[in-house]
């Protein structure tokens, strides 16, 4: 399951390094809470991947909402959920857990990368 490609697609480094998309991190709880939220009120079961942008989404209308700010939001629903419920599954029972991984495992695990 989950990606098929791991590596950093070079539109998306493009958009992001113009700062004309930025990166965000969520926790995994707060991702399957809007997905289930997104089915209930859309009929529709995203991917766990696809998740995150709905979680985003949301946060962004939410946002302006408070602001009043009028805004188009758009995103790409990249596929359905069907071949991952498993992942459902395991956040309705419960097995699911947040987790941040440290700060230092992430600096030590790339002190070694070249410099490209």
């Amino acid at each position: 399951g989950g990606l098929r490609y791991h590596g950093m697609a070079p539109i998306i480094c493009a958009l992001y390094n113009h700062k004309i998309i930025e990166a965000v991190a969520l926790h995994q709880m707060a991702v399957f809470d809007a997905a289930i939220s997104f089915a209930r009120t859309e009929g529709f079961i995203v991917a766990p991947e696809t998740a995150h942008a709905v979680k985003v989404v949301m946060d962004e209308a939410l946002k302006c909402k408070e602001s009043g700010e009028a805004k188009t939001i758009v995103f790409n629903n990249s596929g359905h959920g069907h071949f991952d419920l498993a992942a459902y599954e395991a956040y309705f029972a419960g097995k699911l857990k947040d987790y941040t991984y440290p700060e230092e495992k992430i600096k030590e695990a790339l002190k070694d990368l070249p410099k490209v």
